[in-house]
């Protein structure tokens, strides 16, 4: 793929999707504590906010081992369609963006960067959220199925992104909120801003940390970027 553009060095932006630019882990909160209560338990706090940046196998799984239940193959497979059907009904609904987001995206989108949209959640979940987020902002779209089970923290995701879009991820900065997305990212061997929702993110490794996306454009991407390679 030709890239049609850089901005200081910067080749691409990839994007995480839940708690990053939408606040969808809202409506994950709604279907999760659900199927847990349809498992006859609650869910605790800290069950939910390790759940945070997860693939739907891996939340299957857990909600059926914490809720005394025998993660087999079938009872995984049914809890994720419960909760896929669960959540697809929250998310067909126009989904409320984090502080900023809308508008870097326009940003990055206006300077010709690349962008891609790189996300655990399912591909059918996230064709409903792309109705509210906007497809045009996005050149590819990786979603937690189409890794072959090589979900985030693995950086398979963020690398294939780049695959596609033809970058080099050294060369990209990736926009996190969540532990296991930054963590993928870093591994890829992107550089990480980090909006932190939810769920706290250590410091660490070619990671940069802001409250919002406010004010974030591809001039503020790239000298991130800059700042990596200055240290």
């Amino acid at each position: 793929m030709k890239i049609p553009s850089t901005v200081d060095g910067l080749e691409a932006v990839l994007w995480d999707m839940d708690g990053t630019l939408v606040d969808s882990e809202k409506l994950w909160d709604v279907a999760l504590h659900e199927a847990a209560e349809r498992l006859g338990a609650t869910l605790t706090e800290a069950q939910r906010m390790s759940l945070v940046g997860s693939n739907m196998d891996s939340t299957s799984r857990f909600l059926l081992e914490v809720t005394g239940h025998a993660a087999t193959p079938a009872a995984v497979a049914e809890m994720g369609e419960w909760i896929r059907e669960r959540t697809s009904g929250l998310f067909d609904d126009k989904l409320p963006w984090r502080p900023g987001a809308a508008e870097a995206l326009a940003a990055v989108r206006a300077a010709g960067l690349p962008s891609a949209l790189v996300t655990s959640t399912e591909r059918s979940l996230t064709e409903l959220a792309l109705n509210s987020i906007g497809r045009e902002f996005f050149d590819v779209t990786v979603c937690g199925d189409e890794v072959d089970g090589l979900n985030k923290p693995h950086p398979r995701p963020y690398q294939l992104a780049a695959e596609l879009l033809g970058v080099n991820p050294e060369r990209c900065v990736a926009v996190e909120d969540s532990p296991p997305g930054t963590e993928s990212a870093v591994a890829a061997g992107c550089t990480v801003l980090v909006i932190p929702n939810d769920v706290a993110v250590h410091p660490g490794e070619r990671r940069i940390f802001r409250s919002s996306l406010v004010g974030v454009d591809a001039a503020a991407l790239a000298e991130l970027l800059g700042k990596r390679e200055s240290k």
